[in-house]
Order: structure tokens, then C-alpha cells, then sequence
């Protein structure tokens, strides 16, 4: 058994079948070697030296552990694996230590790694617990510099280094691994006990048994030194699998944040912030380990890029949150009607939710309107389990979403919707509706091509360099790079060619060509079928396939209505409404390539934007339900900007467009204006602004003050 003031110590050393040394666990190899001896304190006795290799389920050793430790593949394949070896380590120790008349111990280790970096995650990996005995420990360097602080670093201290400066041989001569390494450690700490140090092991080191979650306010100061960004995540990991896949280092309390995009999606990275610097650093040495068939990149982040995902200022949040150590269920999809009492007879007796009514927590917007989501509180995992399992059961008539969810997302999303301003703006355009000085026309003429597969670092240069002599067939502001709805190149782009002909020579000469280290598709097209592409449709030499209609609530109901984009709002006053940046590159100067003539711009002016659609037809994966993101409501400087346009009338000062998502399809103009009952709408002369039909012009009666979309 254990204890905090210990009689004894286990001085411990181990070696994996990878790097050892300052490096070990680094590379995520299986241990494959203990040594470990028993030192009473007091006596200053000793028990016999214990030697026991370890089966590694990969039993291939690097070039460094073959040349250190003798040891060989078939030495090691007669060895017991690590949990009944950590088994016979624990009834060892207790048969020396009632031989030396002793009850208590802790173990004592060169350096932090063999506990922290070793044995941990290769226990959480091999789905075993460690025996308790692993969760505290005495640093021998740390020991030793407090004894000895003229010594080198911590850092750089090494058995042999600590030897060497007690003036303590080691003898090596009879070539046993581990063996002269653990006595030598215990020669260091009888010297350290005795004259002139006698030193005292009183405060060891400690492991967490289990992550703690908990509130995080954005008042707390958070040193930079101890937060990390880990990338790569998989979609559907929790806080709990973070701090798993970070076991044996000391997180701090409710240090896990999973960050979320601007659709509200979970985008595969988390936030970690660790109780010092120390962990912090061990944690970066994890750079590119494993979890599952995953590898998580670990970088650096600063305390302000935490605070700004796990922090949070409601009281509301903070007294939900303040029930620690609760499993958070995040439901998705509630009717607005729902009340408390609905919610905790859909979720049933057989998952009782902590504290009743308060356990829960209803998201809302600012004025109050419900959002569909609630996040709800369970005592232990058993009850979140038996949540999970009402999945897309039905509430009313509606199925609800359930999903795992943490404290930092709940601060996040209840941050998004609570400082917001009550009327969100337009996002952006899925295809182009603002003018441009040079519109790509929407036709059936066959005089544009479409370049599929370009190296996400591409640029315009490079598709001119690509095309070769063909570039002076390109229409001047023709080339279109088109990127997706996170602003990143989609690997697409539309170029305008003079005529058909010079298309289809275009898309037989370079079809498949090679651009860096990747060949690229070329397809002749016309504008109307690129819209057909830009909406989520594919296009290759077989021809154009519609976009894909299995989701009905997520796809238009007939792709044959599909029309060509017209413009509706005048360029200045697009630019101060759609405040999202810019998709297309900045206008360079007009520097030729070698096969371009100087005077041609192949480029389209900055206003000119290419969405790809990929979020009008796809769900949002199931742990990260889509939300709504707003902006602020359009600024008044939008009246001038539109009124110094050629094109007229405009919306004037106070006004407003609301776009409306999630609408029936079978919704007629009747049920829209119904809903805004009691608010005012745009006068007549706005149809030139709004393209509608007659029956939805006949509707709209002054005096009116908003457009409805």
C-alpha cells in the first residue's frame, strides 16, 4: 500500500522497445523491461533487486534499445504481457516489504517519464487500470537538485550525471540492463539520507485518477505555458477521450475545450490547458501519437485562444455548470413549445437528470425565443448511456437529437446566441448575385471550362503557366478560382474561353495534365451548367448529374427550377452587406506570365464571389449540430452605398433583410407574412429590388419597412 509520508520507496526503472532516455515514450513503444528495488527509509535496508521483461504486443526493437539493453525478439516473446507483469511487481514489493517489517511505500523514478509517458498511456490504450501505486511518485532529479542546486537542470540530469557529482561508480561490467541503472538510484538516495544532506522524501509527485470538469470563467488569467491546441481530432471524441488520449498528465479542472466552427460544428480540434508548464511540455512530446487510427497534431496555444472557447459570463451557465463532475447530453431538434416538464418525461425515469428542472438549461436567443437545444445534466455515465440510447426518438412531432457534449461547448454555444443582435443579416451568396464589370454569363453556349483536382495551393499564375498557349483564348476577367464556405480553395476553378471551339480544345489538351504533383480534369462547360456545379451537382465528360437528392429536407424539391442568378443588390451596397472576406485573390498588377499577353486581366473583379455549396445538401456530423450564425444587422452607411449605385430603388434607412432557413417546402407567402404579423414590410416600389412573383407583389401593402426573403 501507499501513503503520503511513505517508510519505504520502490526505486524504479524501465526501458520501452523505442527511444529511451530523455526521449522515452516519445515514439509510443510498448515497455518491455522493469527493474525495481525496495529502500527502507529509516533502516536504510534494501530488498532484492527484481528484474522482469514485458511482452510487447510488437516485439520489433529499434536499433538504439537492441545496442543498450542485449535484449532480442525471442528473449522478449517468452515475457508475460505489462498487466500481469504490474500483478507480480505489486505482490513482490509486499513480500519485501514485510520482510524489511514495513507496510507503506511510493516509488521512486529517474525523471517523470516512465510514469507520466510510459506507463499511463500504454495502460489507457490496453484498456487496464494501473494499480494505485502508479498515481504518486518521488522524482529522483528533482530530489537531488533540491539537495544538490549547484548540479546541472533538472532537465539534464541523468543517473550517470547524479553519480558523478556524489562521486558514486557505476558498474557497468557485467552488462545487465536496467540492473546497474536501478543500483546506482539507490546508492544516490542512501547518499542523499545520510551526511550532509539527510534529505526527506515528504511530497511526491501525483497522477490524476480522472479528469474534472467544471466552469471556466473568462476573468480567470490562464497562463500562456500551459495550454496546448490538439488538431486531428475525431469528430464524435468527447472531453473524456481528450483527456484520455492525454492520461497521466495533469489537466486542469474543466481544461478541456472542444472548439467549434462558425456553422457550429465541432472542426476536429480542442483546446487543453494543464495545471503547469511542466505537463504542458510533456504533453507536446505526444505530437503526432494516436488515438485509434488517428494522428493528433499538439501545438502550442496562448491562454487568451482558451479563454475566448471555455470562458463564459452568464450566471445561468455558471450555476448549470457549478454541479461538477456531471455528464453533459446535449439534445438537438426540441419542439419550441417544449417545456421542463416535457423534457424529463421524454428522457423517462430509467435516466433520472441531476437535480430535476435543474439540471437543465434551455438555449435561447437574446429576446428569449427558444433555439431547440437544451443541454442536460447526468450523475453518472450510466444514466448519460441510457440517454444516448432515446436517439432520434420522438417528442412531440418532432425527433430529438441527442449527443455527448462538454462544459466549454456549452459556454460557447450559449455565448454565440447570447451576444447577438436580434435580426441577423444575410450569409453569404451560395452563386454569384452581385454585378460585376465582368459577369460570367449564364448560358447554354458550351465556351467555358472547368478545372477539377487543382493543388490546394495553386493560384491563378499556376492554372496560366497550366494552359500554356491557350491562355490568350481566355476572355479577359475569366478566370474564376472558387472556394468553399470556410474561404479555403475547393481544388475547382471556371475559366471563360472566347468561343466553344477554343473550349473544347482547351479541355482535350489539358485533360488529366499535370499541375506540382497532381493531375487535373478539365471539362468544357457552359455557365449554366457551372451553376449546376456550384449548387452541389457534378460534371464530367459522361455530363452534368444533378445534385444529389437523398436528404429531401436538405435538397430543393426540383433541380429542373433551378435558375440562373440574377443580380439583385447593387455592388457598394453588396459589400457593405455581406461582411464576410473576400473569396477571390486581391487584383494584382497586371505582371504577364511568360504566356500571357501583359495588357489581358484574367482575374474577376474582387466582388465576384464562387461558393461551392457544400453545406445546402450535406448534414452536420452528428456529435456537432449546425447553428445559426449572425453578424450585426446592416449598418447605416448601407442607404448611401446603395444610393450612390446606379441601380435604384434601394433599401432605405431604417431597413432590413431577413433570410428565413428551415422553411416547409409546401410554405406558402401567406404562412411567411402570418408569422411576422405585427411587423411592417417593404413598400411596393421595392419589387425592383426583390425579385417575387405577382401574387407575393399583391400582398405587400404600405406603409411597409422590411423585405422578407
Amino acid at each position: 500500500m501507499t501513503a503520503s509520508h511513505s517508510d519505504s520507496l520502490v526505486v524504479l526503472f524501465g526501458a520501452t522497445a523505442g527511444a529511451n532516455g530523455a526521449k522515452l515514450g516519445s515514439d509510443e513503444r510498448e515497455l518491455i523491461l522493469l527493474v525495481w528495488q525496495v529502500v527502507d527509509l529509516h533502516s536504510k535496508k534494501t530488498g532484492i533487486l527484481h528484474k522482469a521483461l514485458v511482452k510487447a504486443d510488437n516485439l520489433e526493437l529499434s536499433d538504439q534499445c537492441r545496442e543498450e539493453s542485449g535484449l532480442t525478439p525471442e528473449g522478449l516473446s517468452e515475457a508475460e504481457p505489462l498487466d500481469r507483469v504490474l500483478h507480480q511487481f505489486t505482490q513482490l514489493v509486499l513480500n519485501d516489504l514485510k520482510a524489511l517489517g514495513k507496510s507503506t511505500y511510493t516509488l521512486c523514478t529517474d525523471g517523470q517519464l516512465l510514469i507520466r509517458q510510459v506507463l499511463h498511456p500504454e495502460a489507457s490504450k490496453k484498456n487496464f487500470l494501473l494499480p494505485d501505486c502508479f498515481y504518486s511518485f518521488y522524482n529522483l532529479q528533482k530530489e537531488f537538485h533540491e539537495c544538490c542546486s549547484n548540479s546541472a537542470p533538472v532537465k539534464d540530469l541523468t543517473i550517470k550525471s547524479m553519480a558523478e557529482y556524489l562521486s558514486i561508480p557505476m558498474d557497468d561490467s557485467d552488462n545487465d540492463f536496467g540492473v546497474c541503472e536501478v543500483s546506482t538510484m539507490v546508492t544516490i538516495v542512501l547518499s542523499l539520507l545520510d551526511e550532509p544532506y539527510n534529505h526527506r522524501f515528504i511530497v511526491p509527485e501525483t497522477v490524476k485518477y480522472k479528469y474534472e470538469t467544471g466552469p471556466c470563467s473568462r476573468s480567470e488569467t490562464v497562463d500562456n505555458e500551459t495550454v496546448i491546441r490538439a488538431r486531428g481530432l475525431p469528430w464524435q471524441s468527447s472531453d473524456q477521450d481528450i483527456a484520455r488520449f492525454f492520461k497521466g498528465l495533469n489537466i486542469a479542472k474543466g481544461g478541456v475545450a472542444l472548439c467549434l466552427n462558425a456553422q457550429g460544428r465541432r472542426n476536429g480540434e480542442a483546446l487543453v490547458r494543464f495545471v503547469d508548464s511542466e505537463q504542458r511540455n510533456l504533453a507536446l512530446e505526444r505530437h503526432k501519437h494516436h488515438m485509434g487510427s488517428r494522428y493528433i497534431e499538439v501545438y502550442k496555444a496562448t491562454g487568451e485562444e482558451f479563454l475566448k472557447i471555455a470562458g463564459g459570463t452568464s450566471n445561468e451557465v455558471a450555476q448549470f455548470l457549478s454541479m461538477e463532475n456531471q455528464v453533459i447530453i446535449r439534445m438537438r431538434g426540441l419542439p419550441f413549445t417544449a417545456t421542463p416538464e416535457d423534457v424529463l418525461g421524454f428522457l423517462g425515469t430509467e435516466c433520472p437528470v441531476t437535480g430535476g428542472k435543474e439540471g437543465l438549461l434551455f438555449v435561447k436567443y437574446p429576446d428569449g425565443r427558444p433555439t431547440g437545444d437544451a443541454f442536460v445534466l447526468f450523475s453518472c455515465e450510466e444514466y448519460a448511456q441510457q440517454a444516448l440510447k432515446k436517439h432520434k426518438e420522438i417528442l412531440g412531432k418532432r425527433y430529438i437529437e441527442l449527443f455527448r457534449s462538454t462544459a466549454a461547448e456549452v459556454q460557447q454555444v450559449l455565448n454565440r446566441y447570447l451576444s447577438t443582435p436580434l435580426i441577423p443579416t444575410l450569409p453569404g451568396p451560395i452563386i454569384p448575385v452581385i454585378p460585376s464589370p465582368y459577369p460570367m454569363v449564364t448560358s447554354t453556349v458550351r465556351d467555358c471550362v472547368r478545372l477539377r483536382g487543382l493543388p490546394y495551393t495553386a493560384a491563378i499564375d499556376d492554372i496560366l503557366e497550366f494552359m500554356g498557349e491557350s491562355t490568350v483564348d481566355i476572355k479577359p476577367h475569366g478566370v474564376h478560382m472558387v472556394l468553399n464556405q470556410q474561404g479555403r480553395p475547393s481544388g475547382d476553378a471556371f475559366i471563360q474561353m472566347k468561343s466553344s471551339d477554343k473550349a473544347y480544345l482547351v479541355a482535350q489538351k489539358c485533360h488529366k495534365k499535370m499541375m506540382k504533383d497532381r493531375y487535373v480534369e478539365v471539362f468544357q462547360c457552359s455557365g449554366e451548367e457551372m451553376n449546376f456545379v456550384l449548387m452541389g451537382g457534378t460534371l464530367n465528360r459522361s455530363g452534368l448529374s444533378p445534385p444529389p437528392c437523398k436528404l429531401p429536407c436538405l435538397s430543393p424539391p426540383a433541380y429542373a427550377a433551378f435558375q440562373a442568378a440574377t443580380a439583385v443588390i447593387p455592388a457598394e451596397a453588396a459589400a457593405t452587406l455581406y461582411q464576410s472576406p473576400a473569396l477571390l485573390s486581391t487584383a494584382r498588377n497586371h505582371h504577364a506570365s511568360a504566356t500571357a499577353p501583359p495588357a489581358v486581366a484574367y482575374y474577376p473583379a474582387q466582388a465576384t464571389q464562387l461558393y461551392m455549396n457544400y453545406t445546402a445538401y450535406y448534414p452536420s456530423p452528428p456529435v456537432s449540430p449546425t447553428t445559426v450564425g449572425y453578424i450585426a444587422a446592416p449598418p447605416a452607411s448601407l442607404a448611401a452605398a446603395a444610393a450612390s449605385a446606379s441601380h435604384t430603388p434601394v433599401v432605405p434607412q431604417p431597413g432590413a433583410l431577413v433570410r428565413m432557413q428551415g422553411l416547409p417546402y409546401n410554405t406558402g407567402m401567406k404562412e411567411i407574412l402570418s408569422f411576422f404579423q405585427g411587423y411592417q414590410y417593404a413598400p411596393d416600389d421595392y419589387n425592383g429590388l426583390i425579385q417575387m412573383n405577382d401574387q407575393a407583389r399583391s400582398m405587400l401593402q404600405a406603409p411597409k419597412e422590411w423585405v422578407c426573403l
